[in-house]
């Protein structure tokens, strides 16, 4: 993503045009991409539990390889999710390298702050993250990435997307994400990258701990939003 969120013509994003082969997003492509997650996901779990099953019902004796088979099951799922809450996640080492002064990420979330209403900027104090409501469904953007839970709430896309300038405050750079969100909603899920779609709630044992009322107050909004 562009440092700056300026619209090609038509309200397009400038950067859709470096990602032109892909199509572009909307609620049917996004429902096709999350049951392909599910599917992939099936598809390494399921013969991790067949081969337990197998082994408990011919050699009983190997029930140890049995509960390694059975954990390898519960692992795979569990690291697709810890990779979607990675994208936002704080990056601590490289916040500590080129960590900004306070005074500018103080002025940033100021003006992030004139970006949102009063509940989305006390979410952000609180967690990091800000909340948009979307044709998409509920948008929670933070510094590097963002999360989209689905309508229904039961389902979260997970997106690396930031800003080219590392050495802008962290509310500066989700103040960029924000206005190409709105801008162009469809065009911000197509330039972004799918890191992870999968039940919320196993993306939400992944999030730093204060990140989580974000997660629910999402589903929350997302859950009592009509459907399109």
């Amino acid at each position: 993503m562009a440092a700056a969120p300026d619209c090609a013509p038509a309200g397009l994003l400038p950067e859709l045009a470096a990602v032109h082969w892909r199509p572009r997003a909307d609620a049917r492509r996004l429902r096709r991409r999350g049951a392909l997650w599910t599917l992939s996901t099936v598809a390494h779990v399921v013969p991790f539990l067949a081969v337990g099953v197998l082994l408990v019902v011919l050699a009983p004796i190997a029930f140890p390889v049995t509960l390694m088979a059975f954990a390898h099951a519960w692992v795979i799922p569990e690291l697709y999710a810890q990779r979607g809450a990675n994208v936002v996640r704080p990056k601590r080492a490289r916040r500590n390298a080129v960590a900004p002064p306070p005074g500018p990420e103080r002025t940033a979330a100021g003006l992030l702050g004139d970006l949102v209403g009063h509940d989305a900027r006390a979410l952000h104090a609180r967690t990091g993250l800000v909340l948009e409501r979307g044709a998409l469904g509920t948008w929670l953007l933070g510094p590097a990435g963002a999360l989209l839970l689905a309508r229904g709430g039961r389902r979260t896309y997970c997106w690396c997307v930031g800003v080219d300038d590392p050495s802008l405050p962290p509310s500066d750079r989700i103040a960029h994400l924000l206005l190409a969100l709105r801008a162009d909603e469809a065009g911000f899920a197509t330039v972004s990258n799918l890191a992870f779609s999968g039940a919320t709630w196993r993306v939400r044992r992944r999030v730093e701990p204060a990140a989580r009322p974000a997660l629910d107050v999402a589903r929350a909004a997302t859950s009592a939003s009509p459907r399109s």
